[in-house]
């Protein structure tokens, strides 16, 4: 798994599609919550990063199957993952080892936003005047969200050998688990099953991490969902052999 950890790393931060989507989402994220008035935090009466947790999410959306779109299509399409699969390393390894990797760049984008963290704090009346639990929350939420975000756009690549279908395909099911779930809870029609559409729903889960509380059932539910894709992948690996 290091070495597949590794070789994706490498192959991340040599070419320029790390940085460019480093600097796309800080910049897309920068502008809502700094320029553009209808999101903007300067124009909040509070320091409160409420708007930057409910943005960050519909961004990640596309961050994450944009990173891991070529992760495998584009071993499928080369020939090289019956290669990989034919070395002694399990497709667990492979797996996990090219999660990890995506999702580290995950982490390394959200990295620089806890400057917005520092910033309100720095600018609260009085000065701290923020609700740092649930910042800390939020955040927690968002790097398990982005896992899951990861972990489905990984096994979307799995799926064919075409990363632009890979992305697309990726883009789908993440909107359809964060927004599309708790939509479809909302409908008249719904009846008793709203309430387990809801409960399922990533962006109840995610929400729900926001509130300062963290919920073990909240993180065992997104862990597990991380997961269950990686064993849906594994499973796709198999039959692509």
């Amino acid at each position: 798994m290091l070495a597949v950890f590794r070789k994706e790393v490498n192959q991340f931060f040599s070419s320029p599609i790390a940085y460019i989507i480093m600097g796309v989402f800080l910049t897309v994220v920068g502008l809502l919550l700094w320029v553009f008035p209808d999101t903007s935090l300067l124009d909040n009466s509070y320091a409160d990063l409420g708007t930057f947790f409910n943005v960050t999410p519909y961004v990640m959306l596309f961050l994450a199957p944009a990173i891991t779109m070529r992760s495998i299509a584009d071993e499928i399409r080369g020939g090289t993952l019956e290669w990989l699969l034919t070395k002694p390393v399990s497709r667990w390894a492979v797996v996990g080892g090219k999660f990890l990797a995506s999702w580290l760049l995950v982490i390394l984008t959200l990295l620089p936003t806890l400057l917005y963290y520092v910033t309100l704090y720095q600018l609260g009346s009085p000065m701290g005047n923020i609700d740092s639990a649930g910042v800390f929350g939020s955040y927690i939420g968002l790097l398990l969200l982005g896992g899951v975000f990861v972990a489905i756009g990984l096994w979307a690549s799995s799926l064919n050998d075409n990363q632009v279908v890979a992305f697309v395909l990726g883009v789908f099911f993440c909107f359809l688990l964060y927004v599309g779930l708790s939509s479809l809870a909302g409908l008249s029609f719904a009846g008793d099953v709203s309430y387990y559409l809801s409960l399922i729903a990533l962006d109840e889960q995610y929400r729900a991490l926001g509130r300062g509380v963290i919920d073990s059932r909240n993180v065992i539910y997104l862990v597990s969902l991380i997961l269950f894709f990686q064993v849906l992948t594994v499973q796709q690996l198999t039959k692509n052999k």
